[in-house]
């Protein structure tokens, strides 16, 4: 199936008005994608691209939309193409577009079809290119215009292409800008020439990070200067040597994701913005680096920190707002801070299993303290004893959970000089009786001032020491004198507020709380949203309450409920389901039962506007079936797997099953009539009635 060429003739649709939305459009191109034999559904790839297009708009300048995704349901890496009678709106600033290209990448395949791809998205870039598109006469035509780009003839191997090439600096769109015939000039040499590197990403990396690219180079190029991008995307690509990037007088952040490898920028000038600003405004982007470069209070690019890692989901600085930056940050400082949680919790739990939860609760310190396995207690012998040393320890790693929240999310905001200042905040937050609450504060405020610090310009002798000594030192110091002087008494008593709320939360109220942990559980899956829900209960658990220990209950059991549902669904009524989705619906059962919510994360993606829905329904219903039936619960993790240490175990697997059934109930049901809608449809068109479209019926 690699064999196969990206686009041959029947791939090619031209002239026509495939409907007056785009999603009309996606869903016939999927369709012919589908009569090819290279996708196995038409309509599981239109619901696939459909949900990409969810996510942001495809449409770019110049009368052109890109609808793309990886969908389980394409067989090889297609690209179908649609010159459009009557252009449709694809979300692009200048108007609608009129060609239209569905890039259908099959998931998992190798590299080589989207090193082609990320040829193709380059040439989008180039009004040449879309020219001879749309004075093409036939689908044959087309495709040879397509091929060219893809495998350009060496018909005359001019002197200047090596330069071209070297200018590109990204691999496999260096080919695709000699071709264009970039030449010598594109290196920039002469009256005002500067060089400038660039990075550029997208969350799929098939698409816009190489029309990017491909637009800040032929930018620079016009501009008079020399510009090498590193392309982040799906086919990799040549990635920046420190010399260039030392070498060069601004840096281009074109990014929807994190910049992998961050580091190596920091303290450069430049500018920082979404990926798209590079395919509408790349000579803005690089006028805005080169002025932020002759200005020396200008923006410095921040190395390090969670985007550094790529563990951000986006890009930062300029292109991003502070309130996503602080997003950003929670979501890392609760990522790092979870196996902490986990191992603590979940040796607290074989603690409490193997000695009893009362009585190595009572005496397990003490236990650990004066005897050996030379010397086991009387009363409890092995197991009291080896109770009491998995409390112990699970305790010692609980003990981390407030710093490593505070410190890593000082770490996002500001590289490893946030982590001491950070760690240390947490540590004074526990002293101070702050909890989570005050990790949560001290973590950012260590972040923030670090960053500040950081952003200060100091003499080059000076300058290598900051990461490592001032930055740490001056941090921590503000932050120890905050707490202590300003933060940390109203924060203790917010706390303390706080924990009295919970203890005393009984009937409807404890009910309700339950009910809205589950709606957050199941409302992203694994986002912002289900993580602090997770946040929230297991930051609880180191004041050890009830309430505590029956929150955290309703939080995993809402969580589980999604894969549980869908597996059930799948297994009950697999004709809704694609082959795919089938093999998935098996995984998710195991997925389920270990509390791991992203299982359901292909399904939500692929129908969210039903599979969504269904699950918050049954998640809500287990969140306060769980708090109605006093189901409490001191491990943060382990699914079924921890059920025997729950207080009241039977009426967790009550809950659970209930919103399991009912989630999978409507989650059915949904599925079903939706399939009833698309057969109608399908039978109407057959007949030539005036029925409802394909797309119509999965709006």
């Amino acid at each position: 199936m690699s064999e196969l060429p990206l686009i041959v003739p029947e791939l090619v649709v031209l002239d026509q008005n495939l409907g007056g939305h785009k999603n009309d459009v996606i869903t016939h191109l999927s369709g012919v994608v589908a009569a090819t034999g290279r996708a196995d559904s038409a309509e599981g790839l239109a619901e696939d691209a459909l949900a990409r297009e969810g996510q942001a708009p495809t449409g770019q300048p110049g009368g052109i939309g890109i609808p793309h995704c990886r969908s389980t349901h394409v067989n090889t890496t297609s690209l179908g193409f649609a010159r459009l009678a009557e252009p449709v709106d694809f979300g692009a600033k200048d108007g609608p577009a009129d060609l239209i290209f569905l890039i259908a990448a099959a998931d998992g395949e190798g590299k080589e079809h989207l090193k082609l791809l990320a040829k193709l998205a380059r040439a989008m870039a180039r009004k040449t290119f879309l020219a001879s598109l749309r004075e093409a006469t036939t689908a044959e035509e087309v495709v040879a215009i397509v091929e060219e780009v893809l495998a350009p003839k060496k018909t005359e191997p001019a002197a200047g292409d090596g330069a071209a090439a070297q200018s590109a600096g990204a691999g496999e769109g260096a080919a695709a800008a000699g071709a264009a015939g970039a030449g010598a000039e594109a290196t920039g040499q002469g009256g005002g020439a500067r060089r400038l590197v660039a990075v550029t990403s997208c969350p799929t990396g098939i698409a816009h990070t190489y029309m990017a690219a491909e637009a800040l180079e032929q930018a620079a190029k016009e501009m008079g200067h020399e510009l090498t991008v590193e392309t982040q995307g799906s086919s990799g690509g040549t990635a920046l040597t420190q010399e260039q990037i030392d070498a060069a007088d601004a840096v281009v952040f074109a990014v929807g994701v994190g910049v992998r490898d961050r580091e190596r920028f920091g303290g450069k000038p430049g500018v920082e913005a979404g990926v798209n600003v590079g395919v509408s405004d790349p000579s803005g982007l690089i006028t805005k680096a080169l002025a932020a470069a002759d200005d020396p209070n200008g923006h410095r690019i921040a190395g390090g920190g969670g985007s550094g890692s790529g563990e951000s989901a986006g890009g930062s600085g300029e292109g991003q707002s502070w309130g996503r930056r602080l997003q950003q940050a929670l979501m890392t400082g609760v990522s790092y801070m979870i196996p902490f949680v986990a191992a603590g919790g979940l040796l607290t739990a074989l603690g409490f299993a193997l000695g009893g939860a009362e009585r190595v609760a009572e005496v397990g310190p003490t236990v650990v303290g004066e005897n050996t396995l030379f010397n086991l207690p009387a009363d409890g012998g092995l197991a009291l004893y080896l109770g009491a040393i998995f409390f112990t320890v699970g305790g010692f790693a609980m003990s981390f959970l407030v710093p490593a929240l505070s410190g890593y999310i000082a770490y996002a905001l500001a590289g490893r000089p946030g982590i001491a200042p950070g760690f240390v905040g947490g540590a004074i937050a526990i002293a101070v009786d702050a909890g989570f609450i005050g990790g949560l504060v001290t973590g950012l405020v260590a972040g923030v001032i670090a960053m500040w610090i950081a952003s200060i310009k100091v003499p080059r002798w000076l300058a290598g020491l900051m990461p490592v000594v001032i930055i740490p030192l001056v941090t921590t110091l503000l932050v120890g004198l905050l707490m202590y002087l300003l933060l940390g008494r109203p924060l203790a008593a917010l706390m303390e507020v706080l924990q009295d709320g919970l203890n005393s939360m009984t009937g409807t109220s404890a009910v309700l709380l339950g009910v809205i942990l589950g709606l957050m559980m199941c409302f992203d899956l694994g986002g912002p949203v289900n993580k602090a829900a997770y946040l929230f209960a297991t930051a609880g658990l180191a004041q050890g309450t009830d309430a505590a220990m029956m929150i955290m209950a309703a939080v995993m059991a809402g969580g589980m409920v999604p894969p549980l549902a869908l597996a059930l669904s799948t297994t009950v009524r697999g004709n809704l389901y694609s082959e795919a989705e089938r093999e998935n619906g098996r995984s998710a059962w195991l997925l389920g039962a270990s509390f791991i919510s992203e299982g359901a994360i292909p399904f939500a993606a692929a129908d969210p506007l039903r599979v969504i829905p269904s699950m918050m329904v049954g998640g809500a219903i287990t969140g306060g079936l769980t708090m109605a039936l006093g189901v409490g619960l001191n491990a943060p993790h382990g699914g079924i797997f921890v059920v025997p240490s729950m207080t009241n175990p039977f009426g967790f697997l009550i809950a659970l099953v209930a919103g399991v059934v009912v989630s999978a109930t409507i989650v059915t049901i949904l599925k079903a009539q939706r399939q009833k809608s698309l057969m109608a449809a399908a039978k109407a068109e057959a007949e030539g009635a005036d029925a409802p479209t394909a797309a119509t019926a999965n709006a």
